[in-house]
């Protein structure tokens, strides 16, 4: 690791996270500790059945507001602070116009699935695995590629514009990246090999663009951004901003984050966060192992010029917003804080089971034909057991992944037990749930004194590669257990409740038609 030498007042490390719902400045200390945080929620766009869009300037907009706030909660300005990372919602496609700045359309989230026809045309006679062993992905509406390829043949003048090389590409933190250090007037265009891996359009051994891939999408080169390390210096943040002069040095996609802040650095330890979606990663070290069984392999970090670090990666599409989902839609709650309460007010879920597949089903199904479903419905079941049976969905779906991660543990010869799992994200306040994903687990349930884990680990990369912390020694000492979840159910209750949920499952494949144009 480089040596440097910080002046005294370098005292903190300033994260942005740019999340799907909101984005947040974070200032954490040398001990990892949250000094001041600034969130604003940025509006969710829903213009059809399966579209989820946000608009970028808004996002832009809202993380220079949310820095000011975390400064001015800190009474500080950028002399206070070493280093700037950034972490972000990873598929989440903006295509802008380097010449004014401005964004070509919306940019187009992850979780939205107007992709599906182009993905079904690309693979072809191939199936959805054509690109798996050089990217590492299947073929799904998640990854950023085909709705780069959307927004060239749907909006007028784009594909011209790109062919001129006029326009960018990015992924968040690209975006946010190229404003912060000066946008038009010198913007750096890069991204990192954890986000990079989430296009389909990364080569994972080689790390570099797959011109064959971009070939096929209709994506000129030129659109796509430099691909550098986790932790290094990216560039400086603009002359008129608040972090004027402040190195940007450090980017992780959200869950690689949440996975560095989880100090995950051996080989078969798992994170799982709980956010808008769910997202478990386990280490599988310097090797990219592939999956037969619906996971993706995937950059886990990269620091500065050291060997990349890979991981398998399980992808839930809803767990936190299906709770919203209850409290906006349905009404079934004021507030999310309720769902505990009311979850354990009733001994069990009534024979009930949700199955959120608002959009399809992520892994290790991979469906975009599932919607969602609530069934064993009864005369008998309340709100309660409804409410219930939601919180039980994110833990049974989390269960239906690590199941997948064992199968290609086994299948590559070396059997990862899992030992503990490390958890983080707002759902982890949720006790009941917490225990209740222990118990159909079979595994202690931890969660950290910090779970801004997040916006923690871009932090560390970014304060690693300007010498503020040391490497990950500085990350594993720092973390710290709030409290843990020992699994206390009768494992034949545990395995006849999973047969159900597996029937409910099945109960939501095959709905969406070929005559139903949106997906």
């Amino acid at each position: 690791m480089a040596q440097h030498t910080l002046p005294e007042r370098k005292k903190y490390v300033l994260s942005i996270d740019q999340g799907t719902t909101s984005s947040r400045a974070i200032l954490f200390d040398k001990k990892g500790t949250v000094v001041s945080i600034g969130q604003l929620e940025h509006e969710q766009i829903f213009p059809k059945a399966g579209w989820v869009e946000h608009d970028p300037t808004e996002i832009w907009k809202n993380i220079r507001k949310a820095v000011a706030e975390c400064l001015s909660g800190a009474s500080i300005n950028h002399h206070s602070i070493a280093s700037v990372g950034i972490t972000n919602q990873r598929e989440t496609t903006v295509v802008w116009d380097k010449t004014t700045g401005e964004p070509v359309y919306n940019a187009i989230v992850w979780q939205d699935t107007r992709t599906q026809k182009i993905c079904d045309e690309l693979a072809g006679e191939d199936g959805v695995g054509k690109y798996r062993d050089i990217t590492g992905l299947n073929l799904a509406t998640y990854f950023s590629g085909p709705k780069i390829k959307w927004i060239l043949d749907n909006v007028d003048g784009a594909r011209d514009k790109a062919e001129a090389g006029d326009l960018l590409f990015g992924t968040t933190d690209s975006w946010v990246l190229w404003n912060m250090t000066g946008g038009i007037d010198g913007g750096v265009h890069v991204t990192d090999v954890t986000n990079a891996s989430r296009t389909m359009l990364m080569n994972i051994k080689t790390l570099q663009w797959d011109e064959n891939i971009a070939k096929d999408m209709g994506i000129p080169l030129s659109m796509l951004p430099e691909i550098k390390s986790s932790s290094e210096v990216y560039g400086k943040g603009r002359s008129e901003g608040l972090l004027n002069g402040t190195p940007i040095a450090g980017i992780l996609g959200d869950q690689q984050a949440a996975t560095f802040g989880q100090a995950c650095f051996e080989k078969g330890m798992a994170k799982n966060t709980y956010g808008t979606g769910n997202f478990m990663l386990m280490n599988t070290g310097h090797q990219a192992v592939f999956s037969d069984n619906g996971l993706l392999t995937t950059v886990a970090y990269k620091i500065g010029e050291e060997k990349p670090v890979y991981a398998l990666e399980g992808s839930v599409a809803v767990s936190g917003s299906l709770i919203q989902w209850l409290r906006d839609n349905l009404r079934m709650i004021d507030d999310a804080s309720e769902s505990e309460g009311l979850a354990t007010s009733v001994e069990d879920s009534g024979g009930c089971y949700v199955v959120p597949a608002f959009s399809g089903l992520f892994a290790p199904h991979w469906r975009s034909d599932a919607r969602g479903v609530i069934v064993g419905l009864t005369r008998y079941v309340n709100r309660a057991h409804v409410v219930r049976a939601a919180l039980e969905s994110t833990a049974w779906q989390t269960r239906e992944v690590l199941d997948a991660m064992n199968a290609d543990a086994e299948a590559a010869g070396r059997s990862v037990e899992l030992s503990e799992l490390r958890v983080d994200g707002g759902m982890t306040a949720n006790e009941f749930l917490m225990q209740f994903q222990a118990d159909i687990l079979g595994v202690p349930v931890i969660r950290p004194k910090v779970i801004e884990t997040t916006a923690l680990g871009a932090a560390y990369a970014a304060g690693i590669a300007v010498g503020f912390w040391d490497g990950e020694e500085d990350v594993v000492s720092n973390w710290a257990e709030d409290k843990r979840w020992e699994p206390s159910m009768d494992s034949e209750e545990v395995e006849r409740q999973y047969r159900n949920w597996k029937k409910a499952v099945e109960r939501t494949l095959d709905w969406v038609d070929e005559d139903v144009e949106t997906h």
